[in-house]
């Protein structure tokens, strides 16, 4: 849960949640985890989209909270009895049942499945009936029986004779009374005597003011009236509460299908929820694979204001299982990354995606993150810590079902240990064959990536004119420094530029101009030396003849801008034989510039079958070299050429 916690996706849940009207609803949102059935998470994402259809054909559909239901339910349980207020709650959610049955018969016209809920919708008319006719404005009305509202009726006439004797008293003795009207007090009609009059009304005082000025007197004339009304009260109160037992019992009776209908409401509140959710994040559903590949179109991280967020591209599982993500600070690597994981997450849950409808996503047993500088105070981690115990622990669950996301990989030590971890680990997530993204600023892991199989180079790009991140990701290509763009746009004086230029790409580099050379020398790869450097930089930056290129030569490969090595020289069509990240291709000479020249990489006469060749073939040859047996026949295999 903390990776879900990581990438956010807690908080997408809740947003789940809030489009829920019912508490059930809204804790099956908030307890939603991926699955790893592909027919189940089919199933999820196509309910969803039939949610969705339905709420735009039909409109929002006619859900009801419930929240006091379940309370209502407990209460049966135990045998207690239902207050008029508890019992208008099942007429109300009958109520929102029979709405929501025809509702459902209506959205059957869209072809929906989940349309065919209503039909095990029991709208339990007779119940509804009844207690509309007892129970109104929540207290049980005079025609839920005949004897209660005979009671109620002699209640009003006796009421209506005590306040006539009592009325004809102040009229009579004005004088007596403090105040000219009638008083309640202790559920007793009295009069407000004046103390020095209160031997002049016969009857019992009741209560007396605060000042002891008004003494509170029910009359003798109306105590047999005022006895007579307690008693139909008492009558009243036994009749009514009849009633009440009665209709708890006619509840009772139904509650099965009362909570059957309870479980239909719930999961199509829930399934609204998350065709209301789709709606709001505009997102579309899906398609799922099994075949470890994602391939992702105008994405958008749905926690971002969707108006500025830029569209991300993204693909993996393919030609490639590892994505290194380059490019300066601020640009949108950690966005980019957690988009991936926050989107596999939600795919995988079920719910709609804010990407094209053609994006695929592949199913996942873990996917597993470490982003954020994750310092703990209470456990003493440095941010270089706290990094390689998450790592360890993912690379000890890590399979080939895995997707392992890793931000700033190496970060916070020293560079060159820095440098060696990440590729270290990079092998280490190659040989367990999982998909992984990582971001890294090391320019060495660009070279490496640019070499490795399995890996490819991707950037956030970056507007070297106004200094603003352009937040949008580009595979294939790996990310440059911005520093020195930077600096100078902000005014660092030349001389300083050229020192640092100098220093970064050697003492013999071409002098740094009135701006940073669009196309800035590759970084140095690991083990080069200086020399190759710094040669490799003076080379022309428009490619050369075809018939210039030599075995062994490293080169440049546009317009993906890939490294690759030369392995045949150029056929009658001017295509030049190119192995790059493994794979042999044809490329026109027109698309290749040289980066470094066979004759600083490698001594001279060497043997290039150890880089081009396959072991099996290398042997082949060796034991052929060694001694001829007859009838033995070598058949060597060379990898098919692709344009």
């Amino acid at each position: 849960m903390d990776n879900y916690t990581t990438l956010e996706f807690d908080k997408i849940l809740a947003q789940l949640a809030e489009q829920a009207l019912s508490e059930a609803a809204k804790n099956r949102s908030l307890a939603l985890v991926p699955s790893l059935s592909e027919s189940e998470v089919r199933r999820r994402i196509e309910e969803t989209t039939q949610a969705r259809r339905i709420i735009e054909q039909v409109g929002l559909p006619p859900l009801a909270s419930m929240t006091e239901l379940g309370r209502v339910i407990n209460l049966i349980a135990v045998d207690a009895m239902l207050m008029p207020e508890q019992i208008e709650q099942v007429s109300t959610f009958l109520a929102s049942c029979r709405r929501m049955k025809a509702y459902l018969h209506k959205a059957e016209s869209t072809g929906a499945e989940m349309a065919w809920i209503g039909a095990s919708i029991d709208e339990l008319p007779d119940l509804q009936y009844e207690i509309e006719r007892c129970i109104r404005n929540g207290t049980v009305d005079d025609r839920a029986s005949p004897r209660l509202a005979d009671i109620r009726r002699q209640i009003l006439i006796t009421n209506d004779q005590i306040k006539s004797r009592l009325e004809a008293l102040l009229r009579k003795n004005k004088a007596w009374f403090s105040e000219h009207f009638i008083a309640v007090r202790s559920g007793r009609y009295t009069l407000p005597v004046k103390r020095e009059h209160k031997k002049d009304v016969t009857g019992t005082v009741i209560e007396m003011s605060n000042t002891g000025s008004t003494c509170f007197i029910e009359p003798a004339s109306v105590a047999r009236l005022q006895a007579e009304l307690n008693q139909l009260q008492i009558e009243e109160d036994s009749e009514v509460r009849r009633i009440l037992y009665a209709l708890t019992a006619l509840i009772s009776d139904n509650l099965q299908a009362i909570k059957l209908n309870m479980e239909a409401m719930e999961t199509l509140d829930f399934l609204f929820a998350k065709g209301k959710l789709s709606m709001a994040m505009k997102a579309a559903p899906v398609k799922i694979n099994t075949n470890r590949q994602i391939c992702i179109e105008n994405a958008r991280h749905p926690l971002l204001d969707q108006d500025i967020a830029v569209p991300l591209d993204f693909v993996c599982g393919y030609e490639y299982k590892g994505v290194v993500i380059t490019g300066p600070n601020t640009g949108g690597k950690t966005v980019a990354l957690k988009t991936v994981g926050l989107l596999s997450l939600m795919a995988q849950s079920g719910l709609h995606v804010p990407a094209e409808a053609n994006s695929d996503f592949c199913l996942n047993n873990l996917i597993m993150c470490d982003i954020g500088d994750g310092q703990s105070i209470t456990e003493n981690l440095s941010t270089f810590s706290s990094h390689m115990k998450n790592i360890i622990a993912i690379l000890k669950q890590a399979d080939e079902e895995s997707l392992v996301l890793l931000d700033e990989l190496g970060s916070g030590t020293d560079p060159a240990e820095g440098m060696g971890l990440a590729v270290a680990i990079l092998d280490e997530l190659i040989a367990r064959d999982c998909l992984f993204v990582v971001t890294t600023h090391y320019p060495e892991i660009k070279e490496y990536a640019a070499m490795k199989p399995g890996l490819v180079n991707a950037c956030m790009t970056f507007d070297k004119e106004s200094l603003k991140p352009l937040y949008r990701l580009e595979i294939g290509e790996a990310g440059e420094s911005c520093a020195l763009h930077i600096a100078e746009r902000l005014g660092l004086p030349r001389q300083m530029l050229q020192r640092a230029y100098q220093v970064a790409y050697g003492n013999n580099s071409q002098p740094f101009g009135s701006t940073v050379p669009q196309d800035s020398p590759p970084p140095r790869q690991a083990g080069s030396s200086p020399k190759i450097i710094k040669e490799a930089e003076s080379k022309p930056d428009k490619p050369l003849h075809r018939d210039s290129f030599n075995i062994g030569d490293s080169v440049w490969v546009y317009p993906r801008k890939e490294i690759g090595i030369v392995y045949a020289l150029a056929n009658e069509k001017g295509e030049i034989g190119v192995q790059i990240k493994g794979r042999k291709k044809l490329v026109n000479h027109k698309r290749i510039k040289l980066f470094v020249p066979a004759s600083e990489l490698y001594p001279e006469n060497y043997d290039f079958s150890i880089v081009f060749d396959t072991v099996a073939n290398r042997k082949a040859r060796h034991l052929m070299g060694k001694r001829h047996v007859e009838g033995n026949i070598v058949i060597i295999k060379e990898d098919n050429h692709e344009k």
